[in-house]
């Protein structure tokens, strides 16, 4: 198939990555211009992937040149459409995959230096042979790449303990949009020089250069880890328990996911080897994950004793305790297999959505109430980091009171979800980004200050506007 670059501009980019980095085949293309969800389809004049990043600065510098449209990509795993093309098939599309090096373990420093096509999966092992931990966790860590985490603002799992991925990068290396590399691989934790340029990149999708490297952080690795799921009445009583949790456990406290009843239902019922630990059915669940250096025994005490008391406070009802790997990683997959489960169902309408963790509860309980007055036979199935704030609030409309089916619903539900969340002095996207997804719902929830600020920031670095343009803004 013919690119619609011209065939000397192919040749440059060409010459820059070799053939094995060029593709202008639309079908060897497909990987990288739809998305993992079969949501966001595009079209590209090429797919570029560079090696190194000498030949990122070098290929980013022909197309700023030419002012063509570069969209980065790391492991196509994103859910708002950040890492797609659009259909004009004037895009190209960097894909970082190839830079998939560990360039440097500082164990001293706690440190590691890698390469943005790292897959994250492959880091937390890395991090692990060396006794250490790579704390970045979630669903798509055998997939998803380092560099897309850093961009997107990842957060997953263990962010009440170790925060979201920008809080787990000290330095990066970055290619500007007009092709100069920023070299700010520094591996401090005390750096008061001006402004904290790192984390203009991190968060920003893609819109004001692409990260080719990083310094991340690396931990202790915990000697022990005790997992337990814990059956509330309500998400008040969720909220209650992290407060006692905390008070009792401190920083090992580093997973707690909440999950409504219907999660555990849609698991159990289309999961394969899926089943329900608990002799009776609960309202609503929560995942909790301690861990530490200390010995086993000695943490599995701690959990049982703080749950014991939130027993007798009337906030627990039922616990189940893993008492080996295999049942540590069977409480795991219920709530990780939630969002398999819920498309298995047809549970179609998503929402990332963070709130203050004391208004968690008034989220659910307002959003649910408004959404049944408007829909009756809404499905609601709620689940997410509710230790971090971070609920995610799916739910599936088969058709509304005139008719429509789904598609048409999803604007008034989000509008309704969105709404709430405002109220509660939230944000209407929690660890996912803006990407395509979001990006006009935004300009209604930031003030105009904030507005003009990022555009401000986005022309200062990328006045041409090529750099992943029609995403965040």
């Amino acid at each position: 198939m013919i690119a619609s670059l011209p065939t000397d501009l192919l040749g440059r980019l060409e010459a820059i990555v070799g053939e094995r980095g060029l593709i202008v085949d639309t079908r060897e293309q497909q990987p990288f211009v739809n998305d993992w969800r079969d949501q966001w389809h595009g079209r590209a004049a090429a797919v570029i992937r560079p090696g190194n990043t000498d030949e990122v600065a070098r290929v980013v510098a022909v197309l700023a040149q030419m002012r063509v449209p570069i969209v980065p990509q790391g492991g196509n795993t994103g859910l708002c459409g950040a890492s797609i093309p659009d259909t004009s098939g004037s895009q190209v599309v960097v894909s970082l995959g190839r830079m998939n090096r560990v360039r440097e373990i500082d164990a001293e420093n706690n440190t590691m230096t890698v390469e943005a096509g790292c897959v994250l999966q492959n880091l937390q092992e890395v991090a692990q042979s060396h006794g250490r931990l790579f704390p970045l966790s979630l669903a798509a860590e055998g997939s998803c790449q380092i560099g897309g985490n850093l961009s997107t603002n990842a957060g997953g799992t263990g962010v009440l303990r170790y925060g979201n991925a920008r809080d787990l990068v000290l330095g990066l290396e970055v290619v500007l949009p007009d092709g100069r590399v920023w070299h700010g691989l520094r591996g401090l934790r005390k750096d008061n020089t001006g402004y904290d340029l790192k984390q203009l990149f991190v968060g920003a999708e893609g819109t004001l250069g692409i990260i080719t490297a990083a310094v991340v952080k690396l931990f202790p690795k915990p000697n022990t880890v005790v997992t337990a799921l814990v059956s509330v009445d309500h998400p008040a009583a969720s909220v209650a328990l992290l407060s006692r949790l905390r008070a009792a456990c401190g920083d090992r406290v580093t997973g707690y996911e909440l999950m409504a009843r219907t999660c555990l239902d849609l698991v159990v019922h289309n999961i394969p080897g899926s089943r329900d630990p608990m002799d009776q059915a609960y309202p609503w669940y929560v995942l909790v994950e301690l861990s530490d250096i200390a010995p086993e025994a000695s943490l599995e005490t701690v959990l049982q004793d703080a749950l014991e008391d939130a027993a007798e406070a009337d906030l627990v009802r039922d616990a189940v305790l893993a008492s080996s790997e295999a049942q540590r990683k069977a409480l795991w997959a219920l709530r990780e297999n939630v969002p398999e489960a819920q498309k298995l169902a047809g549970i179609g309408i998503k929402h990332d959505v963070s709130v203050p963790v004391s208004r968690v509860p008034d989220l659910i309980g307002r959003a649910g109430e408004a959404l049944h007055r408007r829909f009756p036979d809404v499905r609601i199935a709620p689940f997410g980091h509710v230790g971090d704030g971070n609920v995610h609030y799916n739910c599936s409309v088969p058709v509304d009171r005139e008719g429509h089916p789904l598609d048409a619903c999803v604007p008034e539900v989000n509008h309704i979800v969105y709404e709430v969340v405002h109220s509660l002095g939230g944000s209407i996207s929690a660890e996912h980004g803006l990407g395509v997804l979001k990006r006009e719902e935004v300009v209604r929830y930031k003030s105009d200050v904030e507005m003009d600020l990022m555009r401000t920031i986005k022309r200062a670095l990328d006045p041409h506007g090529i750099m992943n343009p029609g995403k965040v803004l």
